[in-house]
């Protein structure tokens, strides 16, 4: 089967067309853009062109397609789904093809899904059975320093995925187990309120075989099919720094006692507490210098209480994410910044594609902060780089909190 990925680019194609070609499937496809992933197909002998229709067409000239798979940014009419209509060839989102996956090759699928700590969870999950030496397949949406972004392994039983819910991603499947580390209301591009987000999530939550969960967590929404632990559980014996890490690191303790009657309560401990971390999630790039995609004022909360536990000194540089977004949780800022020395508030970046509002600018998100003297207006310019480095060079750890092109901008400045 020949399978072509419109945006291969990208942190949700990308892996998945990794994936693809394990599986035994003819791999290519298309971006507008560079990115990480590019030079890793690239480098892997996958061929990638122009996301315009001519090069699909093309490519269906010298080898038939027999599926295109798209980011769901992809709009209505794009050049490439008109093409596909025209040439017979059938098209999907990834859920689609991740379901025949599954299928095809009799995978159990652990799914990972939620508001915040999905990337995490999900990634010392595969950093668990790799250590165990045991076969897993997998997708996760971001770059694992320790191995591929998505595998598949022959042998394996279990395929733990990393479910999205923007674009109701994770409602595609009927998991064996799931994960749910969080849920605060969040994309309200797609869900219109609380209610609604909530109710999606009890639905997912009714597809699964089982879910693993913290207390609060399923009786704020409701949620069927729970194993919910207690908030209060002493979780001295992880030692990862941020409470929100060793939170997550005891969902996948339990989850993986779940699944392996053989593995060891101190075994799994000890595997966790050496978990390296991923990219974008408190990811190192200059010595006290971090950069974390942390947007949402709960996942801020989580970047800070690991800042705090490494250093006394902490001064973030935060770029808010889509306007919309801002106005639905801009009073949640309250009491994020309250233990940190300083922070630098850039204007909120917005995602090409997406729905936004009339913006509220930095000063208006400011003032909901408690403490809104410590934040200071600023720019991606050679101003807000001579303030990073002096910081920097008096010991203060610097964590970038940013979804947008803040990460970027740090890396050509500082890595």
């Amino acid at each position: 089967m020949h399978v072509y990925f419109s945006g291969i680019g990208g942190a949700g194609i990308g892996p998945l067309s990794l994936l693809a070609r394990d599986c035994g499937y003819a791999v290519s496809g298309s971006d507008l853009s560079h990115s990480s992933f590019i030079d890793k197909l690239t480098d892997a002998n996958v061929e990638i062109g122009k996301q315009d229709g001519t090069y699909l067409e093309a490519v269906n000239t010298t080898q038939p397609i027999d599926w295109l798979v798209h980011t769901a940014a992809l709009p209505q009419g794009h050049p490439e789904l008109a093409k596909a209509q025209e040439l017979g060839i059938r098209a999907s989102k990834r859920d689609e093809f991740i379901n025949h996956v599954l299928t095809d090759k009799k995978l159990q699928l652990i799914a990972v899904s939620g508001t915040h700590g999905k990337t995490t969870t999900t990634s010392m999950l595969i950093w668990a059975f790799h250590k165990l030496n045991i076969p897993i397949s997998y997708q996760v949406g971001t770059n694992l320093p320790w191995g591929p972004s998505a595998k598949y392994t022959e042998t394996s039983k279990y395929f733990i995925y990393e479910a999205d819910e923007y674009d109701r991603n994770m409602l595609q499947f009927q998991p064996f187990l799931s994960v749910i580390p969080s849920l605060d209301y969040d994309h309200p591009d797609i869900y219109p309120d609380q209610g609604d987000y909530f109710e999606a999530f009890r639905q997912f939550a009714a597809q699964s075989g089982k879910v693993i969960t913290w207390q609060s967590v399923a009786k704020r929404s409701n949620l069927p099919n729970t194993t919910g632990f207690d908030d209060k559980t002493d979780l001295s014996a992880l030692e990862l720094p941020g409470v929100q890490n060793r939170h997550n690191a005891y969902l996948v303790l339990q989850t993986l006692l779940e699944l392996l009657p053989e593995a060891t309560e101190d075994k799994i401990t000890a595997i966790l507490n050496e978990f390296p971390g991923t990219e974008r999630r408190f990811e190192k790039i200059a010595n006290n210098l971090y950069s974390d995609y942390a947007h949402h004022p709960s996942e801020l909360k989580a970047v800070v209480s690991i800042a705090k536990d490494l250093s006394d000194k902490v001064v973030v540089v935060y770029q808010p994410h889509q306007d919309k977004r801002q106005r639905s949780i801009a009073k949640q800022y309250k009491d994020v910044f309250t233990d940190v020395d300083k922070v630098y508030w850039l204007p909120t970046y917005n995602p090409k594609g997406r729905d936004t509002q009339k913006a509220l600018t930095p000063e208006e998100l400011i003032q909901n902060l408690d403490n809104p003297e410590i934040a200071e207006v600023t720019e991606l310019d050679d101003n807000l780089k001579q303030i990073i480095e002096k910081d920097l060079s008096e010991g203060v750890l610097v964590v970038a909190c940013s979804a947008g092109d803040l990460d970027a901008w740090l890396r050509q400045n500082f890595s």
